[in-house]
């Protein structure tokens, strides 16, 4: 009898940071994963960089947020690598401002990558899915879910993602697929750096200050999150289902 073949994985903002770290962990689960990515270049290299350490990787370069290029791009992951029965989403953008400053266009970009980006990209990719009788969704929430200020457009963005897991697993149990979310703390990626020099706090001091209010006294970093998305994402977790985990360094509220 011939191997099963791997299941094959697309994970969104997989250039860098948590994204990337995800896909890592999916390779070394023994699944075939696409890093999926607007920036490009950044996609490329790291897609280049993985395959040279022999994983099998896709790069493809797309905006979730645009209903052809997501058709696209899951058409190219079939083509290259099989069909994508695991879908991580975890695109996103910030742009940071108090109610009274933030703009429209930042409120409507911010809820349209990590939104209506994974609901797309879910809609796409739950067709493979129902088809083979198998799947895994996990959605990248945040702890901002719950509110922070200055985060008005991506808590509520986050929040909506957590809407969004609970309604799909309702509808998508009954054909074998799981969708859960993960919901970061505070996580040492490019994107807590730019917040950093965008409150005009060096690095070195600000993730100091951060880690002495998470109870285990330390800032996340990608693996954290990988390691959470590995265990919705395998086999075994067939009956984890809607589900919202909070990795975090302790209790959130």
């Amino acid at each position: 009898m011939s191997e099963p073949s791997p299941r094959v994985a697309v994970v969104t903002g997989a250039a860098r940071g948590i994204g990337l770290g995800i896909a890592e962990r999916l390779l070394g689960d023994g699944m075939a994963v696409a890093l999926l990515d607007l920036d490009a270049p950044g996609v490329k290299e790291s897609a280049e960089r993985l395959r040279a350490l022999g994983a099998r990787v896709g790069a493809v370069v797309a905006d979730v947020s645009d209903p052809g290029q997501v058709a696209a791009a899951l058409q190219q992951v079939e083509r290259e690598l099989g069909p994508p029965t695991v879908l991580v989403n975890n695109a996103g953008v910030t742009r940071d401002a108090y109610l009274f400053k933030m703009k429209v266009e930042d409120w409507d970009l911010v809820l349209q990558v990590h939104l209506r980006g994974a609901f797309l990209m879910s809609q796409a990719t739950q067709a493979y899915m129902t088809q083979a009788g198998w799947g895994r969704i996990v959605n990248i929430s945040s702890a901002s879910a719950l509110g922070l200020r200055g985060q008005a457009n991506y808590s509520a963005a986050k929040a909506g993602l957590q809407g969004l897991t609970k309604t799909l697993a309702l509808e998508l149990g009954r054909f074998g697929v799981t969708v859960n979310s993960v919901a970061p703390g505070f996580v040492m990626t490019d994107m807590t750096r730019a917040t950093a020099a965008r409150l005009g706090i060096p690095w070195e001091e600000y993730v100091p200050k951060i880690e002495a209010e998470i109870p285990v006294r330390r800032a996340g970093v990608p693996a954290d999150i990988a390691h959470a998305v590995s265990y919705f994402a395998s086999e075994g977790a067939g009956y984890v289902s809607g589900q919202v985990l909070y990795v975090a360094g302790g209790p959130t509220s």
